[in-house]
């Protein structure tokens, strides 16, 4: 888990997201988890943000609030190379579940990292 979580951070720092941001190691810890367990993606709101509020002493509305900042931030400052790791264009900015699934396929298929 640490080897992914260092990837994690390490593909959310190409994508502009640094830490100075308070979701920064929410992002990057959920991302690490969804690359290890992929089935987290289907009830996003239900299983990994509360996983992830765990982890970090928080409630899952604060992690999912940040988390979409990070969205936003990727969005502003790196929309190509998110879109080269989705494997093509995106439509607009994606939600945050859409978010984790490109990042974390990212760290699991090696796509755009």
């Amino acid at each position: 888990m640490e080897d992914r979580l260092d990837q994690a951070y390490g593909a959310l720092r190409r994508l502009g997201v640094t830490a100075e941001y308070k979701g920064c190691p929410y992002a990057a810890y959920a991302v690490a988890l969804c690359a290890e367990r992929p089935d987290l993606l289907l009830l996003v709101t239900k299983n990994l943000y509360p996983e992830v509020a765990r982890q970090y002493r928080t409630t899952w509305q604060a992690v999912e609030r940040n988390i979409r900042t990070v969205v936003g931030v990727v969005w502003k400052r790196n929309p190509a190379l998110l879109e080269q790791m989705a494997g093509g264009p995106l439509e607009g900015r994606p939600r945050s579940a859409r978010f984790l699934a490109i990042v974390s396929g990212g760290l699991r298929y090696g796509g755009g990292l």
